[in-house]
C-alpha cells in the first residue's frame, strides 16, 4: 500500500515538474528573445527607446494570436487532434531557425518606422515566437485533463511561467549579455527552442496516454454556465490597464525622471512579479493588503511625484512611482486572479488577458503619441487603476442619490479650480499656497478609498490641475512627441556677465539638454553648453582653424544646431540626424537661430548615421564629430569597433575623430580606450570643468582620436585646455556589433 502511495506521489510530482518545467522554459525563452532581438534591431533605428515599446506591441500581438490559437484548439478539437495539429505547427516553425534578421533590411528615413519594424519582427521571429506564445494556455489546458489531483485549478502553474520570465529578464543584462555575443545568443536560443519542443512533445504524449481511459469529448460537453459579457469586459479592463501602465511608466521615468540605462527592467520585473504573487497560494492574504495600501501610498505619490517632484532626489521620486505602479498592478491583477473561472473557460480567460495586453500596448504605441504631446497616458492609467478597485460593481448599481453623492465633490472641485485659474492674474506668486492646497486635497482622497469612482475622479482632477500649473511655470514654447521621444523647447532667464537678466532657450530630449542659445544679439552666435569656445570642442576648432580653413566636416547629431557657429565660409559641413523633428525644430528661427545665422547651407541627411555614412566616399572628412544621444546616452552601435573603423574609413589619413561622451551614468571612455588600444589609434581626452562662472558654459567630456599621433600635437601643446592621454583599462571586453555590455562601464 505504501509503495503504491509513493508511486502515485512520485508520478504526481513528475507531472508537476514536467508541465511547470515546460511553462518555465517557454517563458524564459520568450523573455530572452525579447531583449536579444531588441538589441539586434536598435542599431537600425539609432537606439531609440521607442524600439522597445514597438517590440512589446509585436510580442503582445503574437501572444494574443497564440492564445487565440490555443483557445480554438481546446474548444473545437478533441485532445488527440489538438496534439497532432500543434506538432505540425511546431515542425513548420523550424523553418525560421536559427532566428536572425533578413539579409537586406533598411528602415525608412522620412516616415515613422513603426510598421516597418513590426514587419521585420514578423519575418524574423514570428513563427518561433508564436509557438512559444501558445505554451502557457495550451499546456495548462492539457494539464487540466491528465487526472492530477490539482487539475481542477491549474492556474498556479502560471506562477512557474512568470518566474521563468523574471529569471530570464534579469539574467539577460547581467549574465547572458556580458558573457555571450549576439551570434552565439541566437544559436543558443535556437537550441533552447528545440528543447522546449521536446518538452511540449513529452507533455503531449502524457496527455495522449491519459485520454485512452477518458472520453476525449467529455470535457468539451461539460457545462458550468456561460460567461457574461460584463465579466469578460471586466477581465479585459483589469488586464488592459496594467499593460498600458507598464509601457507608460517605462516611457515616463526615462523621459521625465532619469534616462538611466536598463531602467526599463525594473517596471517589467515588478509587472511579472505581480502575476507570480496573485496566482500563488498567498493570493487570498496578499490581495486585501494591496487594496488597503494603495490609497495610503497615493497621498505621498501624488503629493511629491506629481505636485512637487523637484523637492525629491530622483531616486526617491523613482521609488514612489515604482511603488505606486506596483500597488496599482497588484490590485488589478489581484482582482483578475480572484475572478478566474472554472478550467472549462481557462483558454477564454487567457485569451481575453492577452487581447487586453495587446490593446494596452497598441494604445501606448499607436494612439498616445498621436493624441498627446507628452506621456499623459501614464497618469491616465493610474486613474483607471483606481477606478478598477474592488467596489466598482457596487458603485455602478447605486441609486441616483448615491451617484449624486459620488459626483458632487469632484464637480465642485472642477468649478472652484477653473474659477481660481481664470480669476487670478498672477498664479505663480501663489504657487506655495496652491501646492499646499493640492497636497491637502490629495490627503482627502483617502476618505473615499471604498468608493472607486469618487477616488479616481478626485485623483484625476488633482493631476489635471497639477499638469496645468506645471505648464504655466515651465515656460515651454514647444513640445512634441515622436517615435524617438519627447522634444521640447523651453525659455528661461540667466544673469549675464554684467549682472543683467537675459533670456535664453533650451532644447530638451526627455530630461537631457541637447543645446541652448542666448537670445541677445551679441551672444546669439556664441556656442554654449557642451560646445562652448572654452570647452574641448571649442579648443579643437580654435587650434586647427589656424592651420586649415578648408576642412570638410561631418557631424552625427544636430541638437539645436550649436556647432554650426564654428563654420568658416569655405568649409563643407554635413549633419547626420536620426529624428526629422529635430531638424525641423533646430532649423526654425522661431526657436533657434544658430543654423539660420551661421550655416544655412549645410547639408542635412536624415536617418541612422552608420547607414548613411556607408554611402559616403572614403577619406572625405577632415573632422568627424559624434554627438548623437538618445536622451542621455550615445546609442551603443555608434561606439563599437566596427563603427570606429567605419568612421576612419571616411576620414582622411590626417583627419580627426571627435566624440562627445558626457554621461551621468556610464564611463564611455573605457570603451574608447579599448578601441584605441585594439585599433592602434592615438587618443586624447579632456574632462572639462569651467574655471569661472560663465553663462551656459558647462562641464563636458570629449575624446579625440587619430591614426597618426602627430596630428594631435596642437592639442597636446595647447594652452587652452588640459588634454590628457586616454588612460588604459584592462577590465573591458571589446565592444563590437556582436557584443556590447553597459554593466561593466557603470560609474
Amino acid at each position: 500500500m505504501n509503495q503504491s502511495s509513493n508511486t502515485k506521489t512520485d508520478r504526481s510530482l513528475l507531472l508537476i515538474f514536467l508541465f511547470a518545467g515546460t511553462l518555465f522554459t517557454s517563458a524564459a525563452l520568450m523573455f530572452v528573445l525579447q531583449p536579444m532581438f531588441g538589441k539586434i534591431l536598435l542599431p537600425l533605428l539609432g537606439g531609440s527607446p521607442a524600439v522597445w515599446n514597438t517590440c512589446m506591441v509585436f510580442y503582445q500581438s503574437i501572444l494574443f494570436l497564440g492564445y487565440l490559437y490555443a483557445h480554438y484548439l481546446s474548444t473545437r478539437l478533441s485532445q488527440h487532434k489538438q496534439i497532432l495539429v500543434h506538432i505540425a505547427v511546431i515542425l513548420v516553425s523550424f523553418l525560421a531557425l536559427p532566428v536572425a534578421l533578413p539579409e537586406t533590411v533598411s528602415p525608412p528615413t522620412e516616415s515613422n518606422p513603426t510598421f516597418w519594424l513590426l514587419g521585420v519582427l514578423f519575418l524574423s521571429i514570428g513563427l518561433p515566437f508564436f509557438v512559444v506564445s501558445t505554451t502557457a494556455p495550451l499546456i495548462q489546458k492539457w494539464f487540466a485533463n491528465v487526472g492530477h489531483h490539482t487539475s481542477h485549478d491549474p492556474y498556479y502553474l502560471y506562477a512557474a511561467s512568470n518566474i521563468g520570465s523574471m529569471i530570464a529578464l534579469l539574467s539577460y543584462p547581467f549574465l547572458l549579455e556580458p558573457n555571450i555575443g549576439l551570434a552565439n545568443q541566437k544559436s543558443y536560443w535556437s537550441v533552447g527552442f528545440l528543447l522546449l519542443c521536446l518538452l511540449i512533445a513529452t507533455c503531449a504524449f502524457t496527455v495522449w496516454k491519459a485520454q485512452k481511459t477518458k472520453n476525449a469529448t467529455e470535457e468539451l460537453t461539460a457545462d458550468d454556465g456561460e460567461l457574461g459579457i460584463v465579466t469578460k469586459l471586466h477581465w479585459l479592463a483589469l488586464a488592459f490597464v496594467p499593460s498600458s501602465l507598464l509601457l507608460g511608466l517605462t516611457t515616463f521615468i526615462s523621459t521625465d525622471i532619469a534616462s538611466v540605462p536598463l531602467l526599463w527592467i525594473i517596471p517589467l520585473t515588478l509587472y511579472l512579479l505581480t502575476f507570480v504573487i496573485v496566482f500563488s497560494k498567498w493570493h487570498d492574504k496578499v490581495h486585501p493588503l494591496m487594496v488597503t495600501l494603495q490609497p495610503i501610498v497615493l497621498l505621498p505619490f501624488i503629493a511629491y511625484s506629481f505636485i512637487n517632484p523637484a523637492v525629491l532626489p530622483y531616486w526617491v521620486d523613482l521609488g514612489l512611482h515604482l511603488t505606486g505602479f506596483f500597488l496599482a498592478v497588484m490590485v488589478c491583477h489581484g482582482e483578475l486572479a480572484r475572478l478566474r473561472p472554472n478550467t472549462r473557460h481557462l483558454t477564454t480567460y487567457y485569451l481575453i488577458m492577452s487581447f487586453a495586453g495587446m490593446l494596452g500596448g497598441m494604445f501606448n504605441t499607436f494612439v498616445a503619441p498621436f493624441i498627446f504631446n507628452a506621456v499623459y497616458e501614464y497618469p491616465l492609467m493610474i486613474i483607471a487603476a483606481l477606478l478598477l478597485r474592488p467596489g466598482l460593481k457596487a458603485s455602478l448599481v447605486n441609486t441616483k442619490m448615491e451617484w449624486f453623492k459620488q459626483l458632487i465633490l469632484p464637480v465642485l472641485l472642477i468649478i472652484i479650480g477653473l474659477a481660481l485659474f481664470f480669476s487670478i492674474d498672477d498664479l505663480p506668486q501663489y504657487l506655495d499656497t496652491i501646492g499646499v492646497g493640492l497636497i491637502l486635497l490629495a490627503g482627502l482622497t483617502y476618505a473615499f478609498r471604498t468608493q472607486p469612482i469618487t477616488l479616481a475622479l478626485l485623483t484625476g482632477i488633482l493631476i489635471f490641475f497639477t499638469f496645468g500649473l506645471h505648464g504655466l511655470l515651465s515656460n515651454t514654447l514647444y513640445q512634441e512627441r515622436t517615435f524617438f521621444g519627447v522634444l521640447s523647447v523651453r525659455e528661461s532667464m540667466l544673469t549675464d556677465e554684467q549682472g543683467q537678466p537675459e533670456k535664453y532657450r533650451e532644447f530638451y530630449h526627455g530630461t537631457t539638454k541637447h543645446g541652448a542659445q542666448r537670445l541677445a544679439d551679441k551672444d546669439s552666435r556664441t556656442p554654449s553648453t557642451y560646445f562652448s569656445h572654452q570647452g574641448p570642442i571649442g579648443q579643437l576648432f580654435s587650434e586647427f582653424d589656424k592651420v586649415n580653413d578648408n576642412w570638410v566636416i561631418g557631424i552625427v547629431g544636430l541638437g539645436a544646431g550649436t556647432l554650426t557657429c564654428y563654420t568658416k565660409g569655405q568649409q563643407d559641413w554635413t549633419f547626420y540626424e536620426l529624428d526629422p523633428l529635430v531638424v525641423d525644430v533646430a532649423s526654425n528661427p522661431t526657436y533657434f537661430t544658430y543654423i539660420s545665422q551661421c550655416n544655412p547651407k549645410m547639408t542635412m541627411k536624415v536617418g541612422d548615421a552608420r547607414l548613411s555614412l556607408e554611402k559616403e566616399p572614403d577619406h572625405k572628412f577632415d573632422l568627424f564629430v559624434i554627438d548623437a544621444f538618445s536622451s542621455d546616452s550615445i546609442p551603443t552601435h555608434l561606439l563599437t569597433q566596427e563603427a570606429i573603423k567605419l568612421y576612419f574609413d571616411k576620414i582622411k589619413p590626417n583627419g580627426i575623430l571627435a566624440l562627445h561622451i558626457t554621461n551621468r551614468h556610464l564611463a564611455l571612455k573605457k570603451v574608447l580606450s579599448d578601441h584605441a588600444k585594439q585599433l592602434q589609434l592615438s587618443a586624447l581626452i579632456q574632462e572639462f570643468k569651467p574655471q569661472q562662472d560663465i553663462p551656459l558654459v558647462v562641464a563636458t567630456d570629449w575624446v579625440v582620436m587619430t591614426k597618426k599621433p602627430e596630428t594631435l600635437d596642437l592639442l597636446r601643446q595647447s594652452q587652452l585646455g588640459n588634454w590628457q592621454k586616454l588612460p588604459l583599462y584592462f577590465d573591458v571586453k571589446p565592444w563590437t556589433d556582436d557584443f556590447t555590455n553597459i554593466v561593466t562601464i557603470w560609474k
